[in-house]
């Protein structure tokens, strides 16, 4: 009696370990199109069999804003720039510049982020405006 027990013991769990099914493939919709069957100009080509996407280099952007550099703060592919614009002190962080204390800038409207952590200076940010692009219009 206990071999027949353990007999169908072992073909119930080797019965119910084959019955898994095998992994269904991840759900994907379909991309939505407007209505006029065409996409907004610069959205990238949809194609279903990709599933990454490149983004377009950063758009060319009007500078804007002018301010005079108060400090900065070289970190690799960055630098953070303390500037004075309107009487008041702000920080801005771009692409990598060799602007100095005095020199004044341009630069485009950007992103602002409240309480910004850099990790590479272990600082929080009260508020940093992300910048695209930085031109130096009279150094000191």
């Amino acid at each position: 009696m206990k071999h027949t027990a353990l007999i169908t013991t072992l073909i119930i769990l080797t019965l119910t370990a084959c019955d898994k099914k095998p992994p269904e493939k991840p759900f994907v919709p379909d991309p939505v199109i407007p209505s006029s069957g065409t996409l907004p100009p610069g959205h990238p080509p949809i194609n279903n069999n990709v599933q990454t996407t490149t983004l377009p280099k950063a758009p060319n952007v009007e500078q804007t804003q002018k301010a005079t550099v108060v400090s900065t703060i070289d970190i690799p592919q960055f630098t953070y720039i303390e500037i004075k614009q309107d009487n008041q002190t702000k920080w801005l962080a771009a692409a990598t510049l060799t602007a100095k204390k005095g020199d004044v800038i341009m630069f485009d409207r950007g992103e602002t982020v409240e309480n910004f952590n850099s990790k590479a200076l272990n600082r929080t940010f009260a508020s940093i405006t992300f910048v695209n692009r930085v031109s130096i219009v009279m150094g000191k």
